[in-house]
């Protein structure tokens, strides 16, 4: 009696592993294709000065994550993300580190045709805080991204930094 319970429970699991052999394949796991590719990037920097860099997005293991590779031209800042669309919390997820010892987490998705992941954080001074980013204004080849923080739960943004990103000609 044990050994049937065994194999049928084998039997199971393989027949629910081969009905979903592309885990990420969910609809939502695409939203952030328009993101894949090479990319330039343009601020407003200190003094009037423009500030560059470039961020490289792939889809990495089995095209289940993206990952982000950004760096200033100067190198002064250099990060990468990870992001996964999880169809259980029917959110994406997204993990940045960087060269300044920032580990951020961020939950989020599409809101009409924009894209915004969140957090909630601690100011310098310990209060509590909401930070997001919102990638809009999305074509084939542009799109612009906001880096905002929110001192009240939300009802008020405030810019802090904004990038133009223009796609790499190859």
């Amino acid at each position: 009696m044990k050994t049937i319970f065994i194999l049928t429970i084998i039997i199971l699991q393989t027949v629910s592993y081969s009905q979903n052999d592309k885990p990420c394949s969910a609809p939502e796991a695409s939203q952030f294709d328009f993101w894949v590719g090479e990319w330039n990037a343009e601020w407003d920097g200190e003094n009037g000065a423009i500030g560059t860099g470039t961020n490289t997005i792939t889809k990495i293991i089995g095209s289940c994550a993206v990952q982000e590779n950004f760096s200033t031209s100067d190198q002064t800042f250099i990060g990468t993300s990870l992001s996964v669309y999880s169809p259980a919390r029917k959110m994406w997820l997204q993990t940045w580190v960087d060269n300044m010892g920032s580990y951020l987490d961020f939950t989020g998705g599409m809101e009409g045709d924009k894209m915004i992941l969140s957090r909630k954080a601690k100011d310098k001074d310990g209060n509590n805080i909401l930070q997001r980013m919102v990638f809009y204004n999305i074509t084939k080849d542009n799109f612009d991204w906001n880096w905002e923080a929110s001192k009240d739960d939300g009802k008020n943004w405030e810019l802090k930094w904004k990038i133009k990103y223009k796609r790499k000609v190859s």
